[in-house]
């Protein structure tokens, strides 16, 4: 069992909590130790500074060469102290004996702390820190000179680090104070930051954003559409790899202009109207696209656009091979009704007694029958070409068109990759054209001629028609393309354009020679070998 997912408002507020926290015991650390060195230098300075101006007061200076010192300098010591501050102000001779200090008991008695030498015996002015008769205390020493430059004193003004430390106790109170209002103020923030990304994300958490991702990326790749989001600019955000393939891109797309792979009108006519393009065509480098493009929306409007895209050739290419094997099967039943009324008429004439003039059409029948099987099953000898060969003998007799196979046509069986549904296409058409073609000719004939000398497969569909129009012949196989002549072209114009696209399918061509009153020539060219 999983344990129970921490929520993203949660972790965000409990990671602003501990920041925040670890940040002010870090500041609060750092700025007690430095406030306290501030105060501790500052009262050192201070005390300093007030001892030097002790020292230079000529009344002390005077008084020290009094017989009695301290009846003059512990008034004068004690009204500096209070109006100053300072929690002492001891001013002593040579010796160290007190000639001042807050406590009357303690005058005349020796100075504490053992650091007067380097005032007493040195003269320097220097701030030191020592264990006094008042408790350990911050001190400012400055010695004291008469008139002839000799050391006679010392003044010793000090702060009890006690009292420091209470001062920079209250300033980090104050610190603290401010602090917690910060870390009050930053999780309020977190809070409202928190719900904020929720509103974002829908109320959707990491880890299920993250499940939604890797289900829209499989799903992105399993689905046999190519499929396209673009943002209301125009630049590509999703694009699955079904529509580069469709669409012939390599390589990653993300953030490219749509405008630089494909037409995109349609999917920017939904970026302004946010009405969704249905079923719509385009053509993009020889193949028919579906297009269908949705538009994005959330509460500020429409955000952008999805496109789906299929590829209709496929869709035609089926929707052909249908036709053409219902042709094919047309082809048959006509064979087979063209049959049996010749069976009927043999009937007829056996059953009048005209038994010579039955015999005499046997006698044709067989012997054009040995002449056609001959070619196409002893010469011919794939099956696929056989079947289309047989059925469009019993149209071609049907329509009283001489369908004429070449007598030096051979043929083995074709190799793997041609496959039946082309070979229809590509041969259905052009004979079925053909027939077409020769329909108001006096004598109507095609001929059909196949080889598999050399490297290539050649089939040749000749008729004896009308022949095409030279201003014609260039757009002859351009799909739709159909004039009101009795041109070699398909009703509707799709017909040569299938056969076309067929034959380059197998990496083959289709060649057409044509003189106006004496027919056409199709030649078909299919490699052997691939």
């Amino acid at each position: 069992m999983n344990a129970k997912r921490i929520s993203l408002q949660t972790k965000i507020f409990g990671l602003v909590f501990a920041l925040g926290l670890l940040l002010i015991l870090l500041l609060t650390v750092f700025y007690s130790y430095m406030e306290s060195n501030q105060i501790e230098d500052n009262k050192g300075r201070t005390a300093l500074e007030l001892s030097k101006a002790v020292s230079f007061m000529p009344t002390i200076i005077s008084a020290l060469q009094t017989k009695n010192p301290s009846s003059e300098i512990q008034p004068i010591a004690e009204k500096i102290r209070k109006e100053t501050g300072a929690e002492f102000i001891v001013v002593g001779d040579k010796n160290g004996v007190r000639y001042s200090h807050p406590l009357q008991a303690m005058v005349g008695k020796k100075m504490k702390g053992g650091d007067n030498e380097k005032a007493l015996q040195d003269g320097k002015y220097y701030v030191s820190k020592s264990n006094g008769s008042l408790g350990p205390s911050i001190r400012g020493k400055s010695p004291i000179y008469n008139k002839k430059g000799e050391i006679i004193g010392i003044v010793s003004v000090g702060f009890l680090l006690e009292d420091v430390h209470e001062q920079a106790k209250k300033n980090i109170i104050k610190v603290l104070y401010v602090s917690f209002i910060a870390l009050i103020i930053s999780l309020i923030g977190s809070s409202l930051l928190g719900r904020n990304i929720r509103k974002d994300t829908m109320g959707l958490e990491p880890y299920e954003i993250a499940r939604l991702y890797r289900e829209q990326e499989a799903i992105l790749h399993a689905v046999k559409e190519g499929i396209v989001a673009i943002d209301q600019e125009g630049f590509i955000t999703t694009m699955n790899q079904t529509a580069k393939n469709l669409l012939n891109i390599q390589g990653s797309v993300i953030d490219f202009k749509v405008d630089d792979l494909f037409p995109s009108e349609y999917l920017y006519e939904v970026i302004r109207t946010g009405t969704a393009q249905i079923d719509k065509e385009i053509v993009w480098k020889d193949k028919t696209i579906i297009v269908n493009c949705t538009p994005l929306f959330n509460k500020k409007g429409n955000i952008g656009v999805v496109a789906s895209f299929r590829d209709k050739t496929e869709i035609e290419q089926m929707v052909n091979t249908i036709s053409e094997v219902k042709s094919y099967s047309e082809d048959l039943r006509a064979q087979t009704h063209e049959f049996t009324n010749k069976l009927y008429v043999l009937m007829g004439l056996l059953e009048l007694g005209e038994y010579e003039e039955a015999i005499d059409m046997l006698q044709q029948e067989t012997q054009m029958l040995q002449t056609q099987n001959s070619i196409v099953f002893r010469q011919i000898k794939d099956t696929k070409v056989q079947a289309i060969l047989l059925g469009k003998l019993g149209k071609a007799s049907e329509k009283k068109i001489t369908f004429d196979i070449a007598p030096d046509s051979y043929l083995d069986p074709l190799p793997s990759h041609i496959k039946l549904s082309n070979l229809i296409i590509i041969l259905g058409n052009l004979i079925e054209n053909a027939f077409e073609a020769v329909l108001d000719t006096e004598k109507p004939t095609v001929k059909f001629f196949t080889t598999d000398i050399g490297s290539d497969i050649i089939f040749e569909i000749a008729d004896n028609g009308k022949g095409i129009k030279e201003e014609n012949l260039k757009n002859l196989f351009r799909k739709g393309f159909t004039t009101k002549d009795s041109d070699r072209m398909e009703a509707r114009g799709y017909g040569l354009s299938n056969a076309e696209k067929a034959a380059i399918e197998m990496n083959g061509m289709i060649e057409v020679q044509s003189t106006l009153e004496n027919g056409t020539i199709f030649t078909v060219y299919l490699p052997k070998y691939i």
